[in-house]
């Protein structure tokens, strides 16, 4: 063997590496048990009930305290913090350790605004309305979409007349500017906001507590991933995440201004003249006013008498006053009114009516506040209705705020000392500090004017200004608790996002649930590495032991491999590496059952080993390049768990080829040239596959017809019954929800039929009375409450089968002994489109990719073709079976991400065979030239047969395990494989050799050509 020391020096390099990742978990591991031990002591004397929490809370701040302390020092090469040796390891995703995880869309529409001249010119505004509508079904970034829609909605006018007189812009951008030059520059400006969110919001998560969270971006999508595993509270995770901590001062209008409160009655009387169906809308109060009961003679009898005032009774009646009360003095005097929340947005598109606009003020610009206020009854106790406060802000010149959060250099949570809750105590730099003197100077002089403190349009505070404050010092005050002071305090220390990211695919997963995936990830990995194990020992006698101890170094270097790369082990990717196993041996049966192939012939075993390895290097290439591609054609298009999925397929398969065939070479030549002998078979294995001499090619047209049955039998499926379509690419909330007694699907599915407005789907899962529930109930809603809405109608479901149950535990993944959810997970409608074209885009570009390879390897396109006919074929039954199953099976057949990913292995797989078999036939037609092309392509299938039927055993093996014991959210995926791999190796034999054969001439061996080169006429002639 040539390389030999090149081989050994990686050998050693990669162990080195591999070991000091491994190294890395020694002092982690110490840290989180010292965390666990004060944890466990902070909660020892806690009611049971709260144990839990408590032990969580320690646990986290111990190691948020200890992120940046040295904990492990490599002497004269690096001192490293916990923070960073975690960073070193591998993480486990949420599905394996239950957590959130979101994908976020970078909201481009508001940074196209704050770039143009006019926001509010109709055109603009009309490309802006066809991009936000092409987004949810188009694949491309939103600056592209905007660009063709502006050439729909600009009527011919430049693109440049938009853009031109923007400071940021205008060096770029001159009267001879092109369409393409400026969306261009779009796009690299875009690029940039983009980079700068994704940096910010991995600055605001460090500051999180989250241990080991993942977040990536998607450059090419404007898509940022993030995984935060362990976290316990999903609404403070998604106000951390889509805040853009766009923090603002603005002088407010009071309702003694110009008397405000009659600008709002002749809006209320506009909107009477142009919306009369509105006008009797339910009766909104005004006020509760109090008064003694007095008798006959005028003395007080002991009876209060309470006379409620409506809107209307007070002259305010009409669509407005129906939704909003006017402060009449029970608010401070900057809150001009008070609504519900649900009828926020109603109020504000009655304010926007351009007739209604213009009673207004100019420079008016409205804002509710950010939290709402419990309603008091007469008595000052507190009801269970809340009302949100509505203010007018003064807009300056140019529409900017006075002063803005970009010159706070420090803010900090401290108690409130009215002891009202908590505040944030916020520092100014010096340029900020002179505004606020001057702002709060001018409010205390006019009446202690207040001013507005405003957060992302939202009112925090609006408190009165008693006196100028020349310090540079301020606080926000507004109840706050503890967390959310904090939270609020380091959102305004990172700063704020250049763009709003916004939520488009949600999941989460209990810890109970990760444990169980866990567990069952193990037992798959274990039972199919033994089975492995015991077969290869069983068939090949030593040398299986070469294999075995190639595969114990493969999983090493693959583990540091992915620790090293700081990549996230998911539940798919765990399926990858159970896949790994199985095809790992391939390389090595290909080698081994060349070297039994050299050793019939009666060649030396040292003279069989070297024929068989130089023999089988480039059927070994091709099949393994083949498979590469179509996992990095996977980790291209894919997203989260799938992409992990791919790059552990693509580690293994670098992985396996280096350690089967290289160090195996190794292993192997260092035992024969110590005088050792090694056998390639065992008595019951000697002789299996041998002399085989089928006619495989007499056998097509059975072959044909049954292939083709089964492909139309699917076609038709597929066209009647269609698929179950996972959540993943129809949208909507999919949950997981275990009951605490025994229920069916049907009467789940009653339950929920009401509240969701519609039928869900509801399937039981593998967990014994867990069902999964399906619904696109408000789905296209986009306010911050939407997924509480959804839950809330699923939990008032539920609660007439079980209730016992609260919304509090029912909703927590967390939850014991209850019926609870214990994942959900939200997919809008335009990632489902995106996943949906991805699916497709990467089935195409993986077939159209190892057609080219394999025509580049044979140089002739007939093998291409034989192979790429092989590999539709295999796509279309796994999809035929799983639109006639579906729904006849005891598990989920959902068409989703990780059945692409199972799709896109088989593709992998199956030309895998195909290329072993095409290898050797193109071989054979240069070896025995004397023979017919049939009998040729029969002998070379009946040679790599053995190959053919122990690499699927061998796989099989490992997706059979995985099917059994991988849990109910893989358990499509296997079956996909199952199918797929069973589907693979026949088609290599029965679909994609025939056609092969069929479709070309220029496979013919020699003596053929000779023969065809003399016409009926006795004369020569040349064959194409």
């Amino acid at each position: 063997m040539q390389g030999k020391g090149i081989v050994r020096f990686f050998l050693i390099v990669m162990t080195i590496v591999c070991l000091i990742q491994y190294l890395f978990i020694l002092p982690t591991r110490s840290v989180e048990s010292d965390a666990d031990a004060r944890a466990k002591e902070a909660a020892a004397n806690v009611p049971d009930e709260e144990r839990p929490s408590v032990e969580k809370a320690v646990y986290t701040a111990y190691l948020d305290s200890m992120s940046q302390q040295t904990v492990f020092k490599i002497p004269l090469i690096k001192d490293y913090t916990y923070q960073e040796l975690k960073a070193q390891q591998l993480a486990l995703g949420l599905d394996l350790k239950g957590g959130m995880s979101v994908v976020l869309q970078v909201d481009l529409k508001d940074f196209l605004k704050q770039l143009t001249n006019d926001p509010e010119y109709e055109p603009f505004e009309k490309a802006l309305e066809i991009a936000d509508q092409n987004l949810k079904s188009a694949n491309s970034d939103y600056i592209t979409l905007f660009a063709d829609a502006w050439q729909e909605a600009g009527n011919g006018q430049p693109m440049r007349d938009l853009f031109r007189r923007n400071e940021a812009l205008k060096d770029d951008i001159n009267t001879s500017s092109s369409d393409g030059e400026v969306t261009r520059l779009l796009r690299d400006k875009a690029d940039e906001t983009v980079g700068l969110t994704f940096e910010l919001l991995k600055q605001r998560i460090d500051k999180l507590g989250v241990i080991q969270p993942n977040i990536s971006l998607d450059e090419g999508r404007d898509l940022i991933l993030v995984e935060l595993p362990g976290i316990d509270n999903p609404q403070r995770a998604r106000d951390f995440l889509t805040g853009a901590a766009n923090l603002e001062f603005w002088n407010v209008y009071r309702t003694s201004d110009n008397n405000f409160i009659q600008y709002l009655v002749s809006a209320n009387d506009r909107l009477k003249r142009t919306n009369p169906e509105a006008a009797n809308a339910e009766r909104t109060v005004l006020s509760v006013n109090e008064r003694p009961e007095l008798d006959s003679l005028g003395n007080e009898t002991g009876v209060t008498i309470r006379d409620t005032i409506y809107t209307d009774e007070a002259g305010l009646d009409g669509p407005l006053f129906a939704l909003l009360t006017p402060n009449r003095g029970t608010f401070a005097p900057s809150v001009i009114g008070t609504a519900k929340g649900n009828n926020r947005n109603q109020i504000m598109k009655y304010l926007k009516q351009e007739d209604v606009a213009a009673t207004f003020p100019r420079d008016v610009k409205w804002a509710w506040s950010r939290s709402p206020n419990t309603v008091l009854d007469a008595d000052g106790n507190a009801t269970d209705d809340s009302v949100y406060e509505l203010y007018a802000i003064k807009m300056d010149r140019g529409n900017k705020a006075p002063l803005t959060g970009e010159h706070v250099v420090s803010a900090s949570a401290d108690p409130n000392p009215q002891g009202q809750g908590m505040e944030v105590s916020l520092r100014m730099d010096q340029t900020g500090a002179k505004t606020w003197a001057r702002m709060t100077t001018a409010a205390a002089n006019d009446g202690n004017r207040s001013i507005a403190i405003v957060l992302d349009g939202e009112v925090v505070s609006a408190p009165r200004v008693n006196g100028a404050i020349t310090g540079g010092s301020s606080s926000i005050t507004g109840n706050f608790s503890v967390q959310e002071a904090n939270d609020l305090a380091q959102f305004l220390e990172v700063g704020r996002l250049p763009a709003t990211p916004e939520i488009i695919q949600e999941s989460i997963v209990g810890p109970s649930l990760g444990a169980a995936n866990i567990k069952s990830s193990i037992w798959s990995l274990a039972g199919g590495f033994l089975l492995v194990l015991v077969f290869m020992l069983f068939y090949y006698g030593s040398a299986g032991i070469v294999s075995i101890l190639a595969l114990f170094l493969n999983l090493f270097f693959i583990f540091g491999a992915l620790a090293s790369l700081g990549a996230v082990l998911t539940l798919p990717g765990l399926a990858g590496i159970v896949l790994t196993i199985g095809m790992a041996v391939d390389a090595n049966v290909i080698i081994y059952e060349r070297i039994r192939e050299e050793l019939r012939d009666g060649k030396t075993l040292r003279q069989a080993v070297n024929d068989g390895f130089s023999n089988s290097y480039s059927a070994i290439i091709d099949a393994n390049v083949t498979t590469f591609i179509t996992a990095a054609i996977l980790a291209y298009f894919g997203l989260g768990p799938i992409k992990g999925f791919a790059v552990v397929l693509m580690i293994g398969v670098v992985s396996s080829v280096f350690t089967a065939v290289l160090v195996g070479r190794l292993m192997i030549d260092w035992w024969l040239n110590k005088g050792n002998e090694m056998t390639f078979w065992t008595g019951a294995s000697k002789n299996a596959f041998a002399n085989l001499n089928s006619d495989w090619l007499g056998k097509r047209k059975i072959a044909y017809m049954v292939s083709g049955a089964i492909i139309v039998l699917g076609i038709a499926s597929m066209l009647v019954r269609g698929f179950d379509l996972g959540v993943d690419f129809k949208g909507g909330y999919s949950y997981n929800v275990e009951f605490a007694q025994d229920v069916n699907a049907e009467q789940i599915r009653e339950a929920l039929t009401a509240p969701f407005d519609g039928v869900p789907t509801v399937k039981a899962v593998n967990t014994e009375n867990t069902f999964n529930v399906v619904t696109d109930f408000n789905i296209n809603d986009t306010e911050d409450d939407a997924a509480d809405k959804v839950m809330a109608a699923l939990y008032e479901g539920i609660k007439t089968i079980d209730g016992t149950v609260t919304l509090e535990r029912f909703s927590s993944p967390d939850a014991q002994d209850v019926t609870h959810v214990t994942s959900s997970s939200k997919v809008g409608p335009t990632i489902a489109d995106d996943i949906q074209k991805s699916a497709v885009k990467a089935t195409i570009f993986a077939l159209l990719f190892i057609f080219l390879y394999l025509f580049l390897r044979f140089n002739r396109w007939q093998y291409s073709a034989g192979a790429v006919a092989a590999l539709f074929h295999d796509t279309l039954i796994v999809l035929g079976l799983f639109s006639i199953l579906h729904g006849f099976l005891p598990f989920a057949m959902e068409i989703d991400q990780a059945f692409i990913a199972a799709i896109l292995t088989v593709i992998g797989y199956s030309i895998n065979d195909t290329v072993v078999v095409f290898d050797r036939i193109r071989e054979y037609l240069n070896l025995y030239t004397g023979e017919d092309k049939e009998t040729v392509i029969n002998r070379a299938i009946n040679s790599t047969l053995s190959r053919t039927i122990i690499t699927s055993v061998t796989t099989l093996f490992v997706v059979a395990v995985l099917f059994v014991f991988g849990g109910g959210s893989i358990r499509g995926m296997a079956f996909a494989l199952l199918i797929g791999v069973l589907v693979g190796t026949y088609s290599s034999i029965f679909v994609a050799t025939p056609i092969m054969s069929d479709l070309s001439d220029d496979t013919l061996t020699k003596k053929e050509k000779k023969k065809a080169a003399t016409s009926s006429f006795g004369r020569k002639t040349t064959t194409p």
